[in-house]
């Protein structure tokens, strides 16, 4: 080969390699270019599996609370490309201001990379037309969660509602709660939310840049979410549906207790509303409705709302001077109505009697023999402070001044005013018995609680003994309640004490009592009827306690009527129909026109 022709050979070669590196070189660049970029639109991410809530049911297995499933919109504001807005906007029923608004908060936030909500909770069958179009834009995903949804439409202070976490809520539970999480607001739901919201799961996934995640990309095992424990309440929902149809067209409330366990039976606050109005995308346009309604259907009544408890509290009295010594049975007190004012054609009743009538200056005198039991003898208001000492210690036996150790949220104590309360008031040593008689009769600064009452009516029943007020039956189906709801709270007073109390609230509901008119055929109901002092000059409220049946006490309630007047005639039929309707099922024909009275009552504009 001459020289020339090398010299070819070696051109070529080198031109072959150069050709080679160039082509390998575009690859380098361009083509693997494209697969760097379609690496780099593959993101891995630990995606949350958030688990449905457990479903509530009430004690005989009927479902209160329940779930669907609904579908948030996501949007990862740093994958989105340019793309049609009006015909966006228009598919989710939403205004490009909502659009700015989550991108500008993730801007704000240093989250333009991660995951925003856009539009929550949108039913299957409007996800379904949406996610037709969804591949169309880039960023947008949607991720399922589940929504509350309550079949009976009824108890809806009781069972509460699950909204947003607030900014102090999530702050509390940083570490357990993402910002787009939602938590029990209000009644079982916040009181069990740890029970209620199971434990999220995590999915593993790779998200290309449409927001799709790509199954099978990565190769670390998942953890599947655990759904949330199922509750057995403690209500009786037939019993709660007519609680609050009687209630409807009035202000007030009812609760009912089964004595010897201290489950709540029915938990009703009136006016109420359907507690479907406080879920998903209306929820926000509903409560502010109802927060401004005037008749404050928001506000539970039974738990937080604080009344003199009137006549009613006749009972406690009456426990507190027996046990004190300050009275027998027997004790015969004059009806002197000089001193205050009473009704009725009495004159000088035994206890038992006194209670029958209510007689006022009877009790203003059982309290004087408490507070002024010449524990001092040498000053009357060191005598007083010490004698309202001990009544004060007696009170709050009964749970009066206290939540009562239950399960619901947001409960108030009320308020069992003693010596530090008249102090601040009036001053050291400058009151005395006259100062404070009001108290006998359960007005004056004693304030209680519907719920508080109602457990007054458990201890009657119990003669002696109650355990706290709760709301659930079983944590799990075939479970327990909590272990503070298998304690009884013992009074340490004489059954024998509480045996004439009973047998005088039996006779309220016999001729001649103030309740008799309201008493149910064969079934052996005792009672006590409050009217309770209104200020503004409002008609007073109607107040009735009760348990039945006397010897075997299956249900205790408590029932409050606003500016109804007295209570024989408005609240004690409302107790007497509920114990008919828990006890036989069924309301008889002799109570129909009772029945049928109660519910033609409205009292909402007095």
């Amino acid at each position: 080969m001459n020289l020339d022709a090398r010299r070819i050979t070696i051109i070529v070669i080198v031109c072959f390699i150069g050709i080679t590196y160039v082509i390998r070189l575009f690859i380098l660049q361009v083509a693997s270019g494209k697969l760097a970029d379609d690496a780099r639109a593959l993101t891995e991410e630990e995606i949350p599996m958030y688990p449905p809530r457990g479903v509530i049911y009430d004690r005989k297995g009927v479902p209160l609370v329940t779930n669907q499933t609904v579908y948030n919109l996501m949007v990862v504001p740093k994958k989105v490309k340019p793309f049609d807005t009006a015909a966006f906007c228009k598919l989710l029923t939403i205004t490009k201001a909502d659009i700015d608004k989550t991108f500008q908060r993730a801007k704000d936030r240093g989250e333009f990379h991660k995951p925003q909500l856009l539009v929550e909770q949108i039913t299957p069958s409007d996800y379904a037309a949406i996610s037709e179009q969804l591949y169309k834009y880039t960023g947008f995903f949607a991720e399922s969660r589940t929504l509350r949804v309550y079949p009976q439409g009824i108890g809806a202070l009781f069972l509460g509602d699950v909204g947003k976490i607030s900014p102090k809520e999530y702050e509390q539970r940083k570490g357990d709660y993402t910002k787009q999480e939602y938590i029990g607001k209000s009644g079982i739901e916040k009181a069990y939310e740890n029970e209620l919201r199971g434990v999220k799961g995590i999915n593993y996934a790779f998200r290309d840049n449409r927001g799709n995640i790509k199954e099978g990309a990565n190769d670390k095992q998942d953890k599947p979410a655990v759904k949330g424990t199922d509750l057995i309440c403690t209500i009786d929902a037939e019993l709660q549906r007519y609680g609050e149809k009687l209630m409807q067209n009035k202000r007030g409330c009812i609760v009912a207790i089964e004595p010897k366990t201290g489950e709540i039976l029915a938990l009703v606050s009136a006016p109420t509303y359907d507690p479907n109005l406080l879920v998903g995308r209306i929820r926000g346009h509903n409560f502010n409705v109802l927060n401004n309604d005037p008749q404050k259907p928001l506000f539970n009544r039974a738990t937080q709302a604080q009344y003199r408890p009137g006549s009613i509290f006749k009972l406690a009295q009456s426990i507190v001077a027996l046990g004190t010594g300050a009275i027998t049975p027997q004790t015969r007190i004059v009806c002197n109505r000089g001193i205050i004012g009473c009704h009725g054609s009495h004159s000088n009743d035994d206890l038992e009697m006194a209670i029958v009538h209510s007689c006022n200056p009877y009790f203003r005198g059982v309290m004087q023999r408490v507070v002024e039991a010449d524990r001092d003898p040498s000053n009357r208001f060191r005598d007083a402070r010490l004698g309202l000492s001990v009544w004060q210690d007696y009170i709050k036996r009964f749970g009066f001044g206290s939540d009562l150790h239950t399960d619901l949220p947001g409960v108030k104590t009320g308020l069992v005013p003693g010596v530090e309360f008249y102090d601040k008031w009036y001053g050291k040593e400058q009151w005395a018995f006259s100062t404070i008689y009001s108290l006998s009769i359960g007005e004056g600064e004693m304030q209680v609680t519907p719920l508080q009452m109602a457990n007054m009516a458990c201890i009657l029943a119990n003669k002696g003994w109650y355990v706290p007020p709760h709301s659930v039956k079983q944590i799990g189906v075939g479970g327990r309640p909590r272990d503070e709801f298998l304690v009884k709270y013992d009074l340490n007073i004489p059954t024998d004490y509480f045996t004439t109390v009973v047998n005088a609230m039996e006779k309220v509901l016999q001729p001649g009592g103030t309740a008799w008119r309201a008493a149910p055929k064969d079934i052996v109901v005792c009672g006590k009827t409050g009217t309770v002092q209104n200020a503004g000059g409002k008609e007073d409220h109607a107040v009735f306690v009760c348990f039945a049946p006397k010897d075997d006490p299956k249900i205790a309630l408590a029932v409050y009527t606003e500016n109804a007047g007295f209570g024989g005639t408005w609240s004690a039929p409302v107790a007497t129909l509920l114990i008919e309707k828990y006890l036989n099922d069924s309301i008889a024909e002799s109570s129909k026109a009772r029945e049928k009275t109660i519910l033609d009552a409205n009292f909402l504009d007095r």
